[in-house]
């Protein structure tokens, strides 16, 4: 069987990365206009002006009153200056119905609204006019979608005049007054904590960098080292800086090309579709096939090979010699690689989207980087080239028992979808089971008790029973986690335990989460005094997994979690109730990444926040113990 890799990959990678553009509404920049008027316009210092702060609010749009219940952003008016001793504010009756949008009754306005704002003027004001200017924050939706919250201002002049007559303006009926909330004490800032984007792009570099490593010992790639080192050691001026030139130069191709993947599926995504293909079930199933494509490729089920038309073009390019030649060389050493490499690549453009947009360009950079640096290397110092192991059964090996992990890491996202499509078929101990077995079968193949067609025999080296051995431990130390025991950084990769009882139990210890269900979690907050813990988390996201797993569950975490009503909101499902969930999160919060963790008062009101992965676990609890603090100052 033969793949067009070169075109065909990135041909059908192109319409899945496209899913995640499709369909985001494009809402108005502001559907609501304010104003301010006076009545009187002139006043004495001692009386009172009506200030009337009008809505217009466009066909289809409402925004939300001053005293909303539920997950909204409540209308906020601010109206401060020296020329005013006291500000009351009044608001029309509003409309209460369910809200599709959070899935609670709220108080609505649509059309038109005015605000009333009876006030006084400051005994002390000076003559003259006074600039008025209330400072409103809201937040406007439509049936199925809400916009961020705003702020506007609108302003009016008020005449300060001495002789001025006093006129008591009333207010109509149906208003009520309404008294903001006073703002927090201040609290001192957070502690500084490392960016965990910068955290995640480091650990994304080194296996980058190890999986280039990695492809170099591939029967596509180690047995064309000394044949082009030969190249550059034998080219016609023969000299040591003209083979250092050309090793770069040939490196510098190689870079290139896999570089070019990566750009190419960054300029695809755009600015911001790389966090939402995470979850994605479709390309999800993509990823997870091509990958078992890739691995039992590996295996030497088939040959992925590059379109023969290419690779000749190509070949006659480099033939005409010099800076050119070796370049347009490299480019095709590359190409004829796939066969190998391509798993590698697959599996880290895979990763890349639980990344920065970048992610696509910088895995490439460095995985060719670390497949191009023996050329280089032996360019500088070529009297290791004579070193080398020579090519053998010990490169077929390698490309097989590769093949094997290609093939368990494509289970990662079968489970993804399983998980997110909430199937249960793949559970955690299915998963692990399909994981220990194909370890146990890389190890017994590299010990030759697992045999293969059309591979040699060959005498067991250390090295092989020490590779073999290492694996096998690894799936034996793999069986307690079917049980429910926590398996450390692997957490992150596995389904969660759905299991009640255990070693670790189905929500990571003793906690007790209320599950996508706002409103309860809030009602239980009001009712028992304690603080809302909320967890912005998903079915597929790594971090959040690591973070159930091995934060939660630790003595001081969980000691400190259980003061608090715990609630998990899951975002990327493929039901309405996780598009909620991510509509909640970006309207209040403003953000759609996970883990995000947020503490809430029993009055609605958002104490604290932290955002992503932690491994510190002094800082979490400093988290934790600031909000509870917080949480119980008077809102």
């Amino acid at each position: 069987m033969s793949f067009r890799v070169a075109t065909a990959t990135i041909g059908l990678l192109v319409p899945c990365l496209l899913l995640a553009q499709a369909g985001a509404p494009k809402p108005k920049v502001d559907p609501v206009k304010w104003t301010l008027r006076l009545e009187p316009d002139a006043a004495a210092p001692g009386q009172k002006v009506l200030g009337r702060l009008s809505a217009a609010i466009e066909p289809g749009w409402h925004l939300y009153s001053l005293s909303t219940p539920g997950g909204p952003n409540p209308t906020t008016i601010r109206l401060a200056s020296p020329a005013l001793a006291t500000v009351t504010f009044w608001e029309p009756q509003p409309k209460r119905a369910f809200d599709p949008n959070f899935k609670a009754d709220t108080d609505t306005y649509e059309g038109s609204a005015e605000f009333l704002l009876d006030l006084e003027v400051a005994a002390g004001a000076p003559a003259g006019p006074a600039a008025l200017a209330a400072q409103i924050r809201y937040q406007a939706c439509t049936d199925k979608i809400c916009l961020l919250p705003a702020r506007r201002t609108a302003s009016a002049t008020l005449r300060v005049d001495l002789a001025a007559r006093a006129v008591v303006a009333a207010i109509p009926a149906g208003y009520t007054v309404f008294q903001p909330p006073a703002a927090p004490p201040e609290r001192p800032p957070a502690p500084a904590r490392a960016n965990p984007a910068s955290q995640g792009t480091l650990q994304f570099i080194v296996v980058a960098l190890s999986f280039g490593f990695l492809a170099i010992f591939t029967p596509c790639v180690f047995p064309m080292i000394p044949i082009t080192m030969s190249y550059f050691l034998g080219s016609q001026t023969g000299s040591r800086r003209q083979s250092v030139v050309q090793a770069l130069t040939f490196c510098i191709g190689v870079i290139v090309l896999f570089t070019g993947i990566g750009a190419i599926v960054t300029a695809v995504l755009g600015p911001f579709g790389l966090s939402q293909l995470g979850a994605n079930p479709w390309v999800n199933l993509f990823i997870a096939v091509l990958l078992v494509a890739f691995g039992l490729s590996l295996m030497g089920a088939f040959e992925i090979t590059v379109p023969s038309g290419l690779l000749t073009a190509l070949s006659n390019a480099s033939n005409r010699g010099g800076i050119t030649g070796t370049l347009i060389m490299g480019l095709a050493f590359a190409l004829t690689s796939f066969a190998c490499t391509g798993p590698f690549v697959g599996t880290l453009l895979a990763g890349s989207t639980a990344g920065d947009r970048l992610w696509p360009v910088l895995g490439m950079l460095v995985f060719a980087t670390g497949l191009a640096s023996p050329f280089f290397f032996l360019a500088l110092f070529p009297a290791y080239l004579n070193r080398l192991p020579k090519s053998g059964g010990w490169l077929t090996r390698t490309k097989v028992t590769l093949g094997f992990f290609v093939v368990a890491a494509s289970l990662k996202f079968f489970s993804n979808i399983d998980q997110v499509k909430q199937w249960n078929l793949l559970t955690r101990e299915r998963f692990l089971a399909a994981w220990i077995v194909m370890l146990f079968l890389a190890g017994l193949y590299l010990l030759g008790l697992l045999k293969f067609a059309g591979h040699s025999d060959e005498p067991l080296s250390l090295w092989r029973l020490s590779t073999a051995a290492l694996i096998l431990v690894l799936a034996v130390s793999l069986v307690p986690g079917m049980f429910g025991a926590r398996l450390g950084e692997l957490d992150g990769y596995v389904p969660e335990s759905t299991a009640t009882t255990g070693l670790l139990g189905s929500s990571g210890g003793n906690l007790k989460w209320v599950k996508n269900d706002y409103r309860a979690a809030l009602e239980t907050a009001r009712q028992s005094g304690k603080p809302l813990f909320v967890s912005f988390t998903g079915y597929a996201c790594t971090n959040c997994h690591w973070m159930k797993a091995n934060m939660f569950t630790r003595p001081e975490i969980a000691a400190a979690l259980e003061k608090f009503v715990l609630l998990e909101l899951y975002t990327d499902g493929a039901d309405a109730v996780s598009e909620q969930n991510q509509k909640l999160a970006e309207t209040r919060f403003a953000t759609s990444a996970i883990p995000y963790y947020a503490v809430i008062r029993a009055d609605d009101t958002i104490v604290e926040t932290f955002a992503g992965l932690t491994r510190n676990a002094a800082e979490f609890e400093a988290f934790l113990s600031r909000a509870l603090r917080n949480s119980s100052t008077t809102a």
